[in-house]
């Protein structure tokens, strides 16, 4: 099943949608449905990557040149 958004835009508004997607020769639906997918895909991998990056803030790190003398390289 296929639901319908509409969606209010003043004149420039419509016509910068409208020329960018002509521009990038995909019609006007298939632009908008990816365009917000992806804006919700980017949010969520910021998010994801947020997370993880305040998980690992408390585990010991090591330098490469400390790597390399553990290793004995």
């Amino acid at each position: 099943m296929m639901s319908t958004i509409s969606l209010r835009l003043n004149d420039k508004e419509d016509m910068l949608i409208r020329k960018y997607a002509e521009l990038h020769h995909v019609d006007l639906s298939t632009f908008i449905r990816q365009t917000v997918i992806e804006k919700i895909e980017d949010e969520y991998d910021l998010t994801l990557f947020n997370k993880i990056w305040e998980e690992e803030q408390d585990q010991a790190r090591m330098s490469h040149d400390a790597v390399k003398r553990e290793l004995g390289l």
